[in-house]
């Protein structure tokens, strides 16, 4: 081959060569750019979540500094949405117009309600089911056809469904209750409900992940299908935005159309059973909220288990809702000791206290005597009654003490003889 063809097919391959180097090249810091924009984006998002994180935190505090009220407020229904299951959400802003106080995520209310064909007014207790926000409170309520004549379990939720509604005003006190979760600590968390006790585990979740909290959280909620399931795109939604949430909604009676992976992650109830196949252990916080026999049975497994009982908490409204472990037998020395007697004034009833009995509520209902109660967890102060003579002491603490000369009588148990004006 010719000199001169040689010459030209060489410069012809360097011309090519130094083309592909520069395209090399040139994508090669496409690349970088579109990794560092990447990079740029991913920094301004976080800085973005820090700074709405920082803002929400600086107006929680701000909301901290509303004073909590005494006794009865008036709210006004701003919004009434109904939800699955039955359940309906009462979005309630202060009547007066004045900063709302915060309060601890899965505390509730008490409401004061007039009822009609009532001959007092009726008190009930319903679980906040949102975040602390300036703008409302929210309460989530299931309506529950009522048990039996003497017991009208329904008789507050269904007033609230049937005659609430949006511009309704409503006496409320203030937020209050034990079972709340604890938002100074940092260790990993596991929220538990089932139906409607999905409520107070909301209010964590929320609170949780609108602060920017970085805690692991493990959520396990059980209802029979997508028909009774409370709050289920919501929580979808928190689920798929946060990674630190792990989401996992267990039904027991799947519908035609209910979709495994898609509307929940697990054909059955919840149980510990499940969470020894995904928790990596059991060294987490539970908070847990739903019917006495659910809570009952996961607090005993979780006992079991050997999680400590100083990490279980959970909401019992009523009493007896979750059954401890039975109290050791009691001794000779103390069975022979003289019974204390309890003198009902008004009802003119004098009877042996029966030790077996939870509270002094619980011991007049037995007896026949009729004392006013609402929360049964010391919390309302309905069951307030007068002591003529004697003492009592208390079970758990009550939310706040009352006067001299009364007693919480759903929390409290006698100091010796007493006389009560009931």
């Amino acid at each position: 081959m010719p000199t001169t063809n040689i010459i030209l097919l060489l410069g012809g391959a360097l011309l090519i060569a130094l083309v592909a180097g520069q395209l090399v090249a040139l994508v090669v810091g496409q690349m970088r750019l579109l990794r560092a924009q990447a990079h740029s984006d991913e920094v301004g998002r976080e800085l973005l979540l820090t700074s709405l994180a920082t803002a929400r935190r600086a107006q929680r505090k701000v909301d901290e500094n509303a004073a909590p009220w005494n006794g009865i407020r008036k709210f006004s229904v701003a919004k009434k949405i109904p939800d699955a299951g039955d359940a309906c959400s009462f979005y309630l802003s202060p009547h007066d117009k004045k900063p709302l106080p915060g309060f601890k995520p899965g505390q509730y209310l008490t409401f004061e309600l007039d009822i009609p064909g009532q001959k007092k007014k009726t008190i009930r207790c319903y679980s906040l089911s949102d975040a602390a926000r300036p703008e409302f409170y929210r309460v989530t309520i299931k309506r529950c056809p009522p048990s039996k004549p003497e017991n009208p379990a329904g008789l507050a939720s269904n007033f609230f469904h049937d005659h609430i509604h949006e511009g309704s005003i409503l006496d409320v006190k203030a937020p209050g209750g034990h079972f709340y979760l604890d938002t100074s600590k940092q260790g990993s968390v596991v929220l538990i409900s089932a139906g409607v006790g999905i409520t107070p585990c909301l209010s964590m979740l929320n609170e949780l992940t609108e602060s920017g909290s970085k805690r692991e959280i493990w959520w396990f909620f059980g209802c029979r299908n997508s028909s009774d399931h409370i709050m289920k795109d919501h929580v979808a939604a928190v689920a798929a935005k946060f990674d630190n949430v792990r989401l996992h909604v267990c039904y027991s009676a799947p519908g035609p159309n209910d979709r495994e992976g898609v509307d929940y992650q697990h054909k059955g109830r919840v149980t510990v059973d499940l969470f020894k196949t995904l928790l990596p252990s059991s060294n987490y916080d539970y908070y847990m909220c739903g019917p006495g026999p659910f809570m009952e049975s996961i607090t005993t497994a979780l006992t079991e288990w050997g999680v400590p009982d100083d990490r279980v908490h959970f909401e019992a409204f009523g009493p007896a809702s979750v059954k401890k472990k039975a109290p050791p037998p009691v001794t000779a020395d103390v069975a022979a000791a003289p019974a204390f007697q309890i003198t009902f004034g008004k009802s003119g009833k004098t009877v042996a206290w029966d030790r077996a009995a939870a509270n002094l509520l619980e011991f007049a209902t037995a007896q026949g005597v009729a004392l006013p109660s609402g929360c049964c967890a010391g919390q309302c102060g309905t069951c307030v009654t007068a002591i003529r003579s004697g003492n009592v002491t208390y079970a758990q603490e009550p939310g706040s003490k009352p006067e001299p000369g009364t007693c919480l009588a759903c929390v409290a148990l006698p100091s010796g003889d007493l006389v009560l004006d009931a």
